[in-house]
């Protein structure tokens, strides 16, 4: 299992405001039932095969595009540990274990 984060970012929207274009990237995401996600405020943390989550950041990436956005830049990050189960509950976890 695999963690990644995963951020979407239309260009040439001629807005700053980029959410609009990004939320049809998360209706994509929550339609799929083989990962889990937490999307936060600068991106997407998605859990589960990696095979999958790719082929799902492939259609989230082209959910971007319309009549409007011409140019998607995405950007993924991969945590695939192979010695033991990685999930996204885990790693916070791990990291609150060692604040306290």
């Amino acid at each position: 299992m695999a963690v990644v984060e995963v951020s979407i970012v239309p260009l040439g929207t001629g807005s700053p405001s980029v959410s609009m274009h990004v939320a049809r990237t998360i209706k994509v995401l929550q339609v799929e039932t083989e990962v889990k996600h937490t999307a936060t405020a600068m991106g997407t943390i998605i859990e589960g095969d990696l095979d999958k989550i790719l082929a799902v950041i492939r259609k989230m990436h082209e959910s971007a595009f319309n009549d409007e956005v011409m140019r998607v830049v995405t950007s993924i990050k991969i945590d695939d540990r192979r010695d033991k189960s990685l999930t996204i509950d885990g790693k916070l976890n791990s990291l609150k274990r060692k604040l306290d």
